[in-house]
C-alpha cells in the first residue's frame, strides 16, 4: 500500500479554490497512466482512459482535491488574521491550534485562537461558551509585518502530521485526499489493460462549498455511471448510538447507498454488492440523513447518470485527527479495480 502518497496528498494545503498544489501532485502522479489529461475552467483535473468500440460506456470516478480550511478576510494593524471558513466546521474543534497560512511566497507557521480572555482571567460564563468560526484570529508571531507577507485571499490550513497508528491511518484532510490516492491507485491497479468502458478520473475542486467543480465536470463528461468517492462517518466510537454509527472501522468499503444529496442506482447496489461477495472484498452499506458528495452531480448532469458511492469509513471527520483503518482503505480500492475491470 502507498501510504507515502497518502501522506504526501494529505500534507499538502488545498483548501476550496487554491487546489492547484494538491493537483500539481497528482499530475506527477498519474503520468503515462491515462490517455488523456487535462484541466478544465474550475481546476478540476480530468483523467481519461479510452474504451474498445465506438461508443463505450463512460463511467465517472469524482474524487475530490479540496480540504475545508480558511482564506484570510482582514489584517488588524496589529498584524492578526481574520479569516472566513471554506467547509463545514465545529468550532468546538478550532481552539490552540497550530496553522499553515499560504502566501505567494511561501508558506508561514502560526497559531489560532479565539478572540477573548484566557482561562486564568476569564469568567465562567465566558468558559462556557463556545466561539463561532468568524471569531477566530491568526498570530504569525511578525507583529505589523504580517501586512507585508500576507494578503486577504491567502489560504490557511490546519498543521498536523501524518501519522500511522497501528492499522490506522490519522492526518488532517483525509476527507477526500482518500480519494485522490484510490483514483491513482484505481488506474494503476488497471495496468495497461483496455477496458470495454472509457473510464474518467475527475479531481474536483470545491466539493465542501457544494459540489461545484463536480458539477461542472460532470455536464462536460456526460458520464452513463457516475461513482463518488469520498469519505463517510464511522462514528463507532464512546457516545454514539449503534443506529447512528454509519460505518464500523475494519468491516470493509462503504457501498453508499443514499445521502442529503442523492440517491443510488439500485441496480448498481446490487452488482457491486454482489461482485465485493463473489472477490471477498469485505463491505457494508451506508446511509447518511444529510450531507451530500460529488455523486449527486454525476447523477443530476445533463441528462443525468445512474450512481453509487464508494465511501471510506473515518474517524472524527472535519478534524486534525481524521482516521481510517488501512483495511477498509484497501477493500474500496479493491472494488474500485474489480468493478472497472468488470464493465
Amino acid at each position: 500500500m502507498n501510504i507515502e502518497l497518502l501522506k504526501a496528498l494529505c500534507e499538502t494545503p488545498g483548501v476550496p479554490g487554491n487546489e492547484e498544489g494538491v493537483r500539481d501532485l497528482i499530475l506527477g502522479e498519474v503520468e503515462g497512466l491515462f490517455d488523456e489529461v487535462r484541466v478544465d475552467p474550475m481546476g478540476s483535473l480530468h483523467c481519461v482512459r479510452k474504451g474498445k468500440g465506438k461508443d463505450p460506456e463512460r463511467i465517472m470516478l469524482l474524487c475530490h482535491m479540496d480540504e475545508i480550511g480558511f482564506l484570510v478576510s482582514h489584517i488588524s494593524e496589529k498584524g492578526f488574521l481574520y479569516l472566513q471558513p471554506v467547509g463545514g466546521f465545529d468550532p468546538r474543534n478550532l481552539f490552540s491550534r497550530r496553522v499553515r497560512v499560504c502566501t505567494d511566497e511561501g508558506e508561514l507557521k502560526a497559531v489560532m485562537n479565539p478572540a477573548g480572555r484566557p482561562v486564568h482571567i476569564a469568567s465562567a460564563e465566558d468558559r462556557k461558551r463556545i466561539p463561532e468560526p468568524h471569531e477566530f484570529y491568526v498570530d504569525t508571531g511578525l507583529g505589523e509585518a504580517a501586512a507585508d507577507k500576507v494578503k486577504v485571499g491567502d489560504m490557511v490550513v490546519m498543521d498536523e502530521p501524518f501519522l500511522e497508528m497501528g492499522e490506522k491511518l490519522v492526518s488532517k484532510a483525509l476527507d477526500n485526499r482518500v480519494a485522490c490516492w484510490l483514483g491513482i491507485e484505481a488506474a494503476r491497479g488497471l495496468g495497461k489493460a483496455k477496458t470495454k468502458s472509457e473510464i474518467h478520473v475527475v479531481f474536483t475542486t470545491q466539493e465542501e462549498v457544494g459540489l461545484r467543480g463536480a458539477r461542472t465536470a460532470s455536464y462536460s463528461v456526460k458520464p452513463d455511471i457516475g461513482i463518488g468517492i469520498d469519505t463517510t462517518l464511522a462514528c463507532d466510537t464512546p457516545g454514539v448510538p449503534e443506529q447512528d454509527r454509519t460505518t464500523v472501522q475494519g468491516k470493509g468499503f462503504g457501498l453508499h447507498i443514499r445521502d442529503g444529496s442523492f440517491i443510488a442506482d439500485k441496480a448498481l447496489v446490487a452488482e457491486v454488492a454482489a461482485l465485493a461477495e463473489k472477490k471477498k472484498i469485505p463491505f457494508q452499506r451506508t446511509m447518511l440523513r444529510s450531507g451530500g458528495q460529488d455523486g449527486a452531480a454525476a447523477q443530476q448532469a445533463a441528462a443525468g447518470a445512474r450512481v453509487f458511492g464508494i465511501v471510506v469509513g473515518t474517524r472524527y471527520i472535519h478534524t486534525v485527527t481524521e482516521m481510517v483503518d488501512r483495511n477498509d482503505l484497501q477493500a474500496a480500492l479493491d472494488i474500485l479495480v474489480a468493478f472497472l475491470k468488470s464493465r
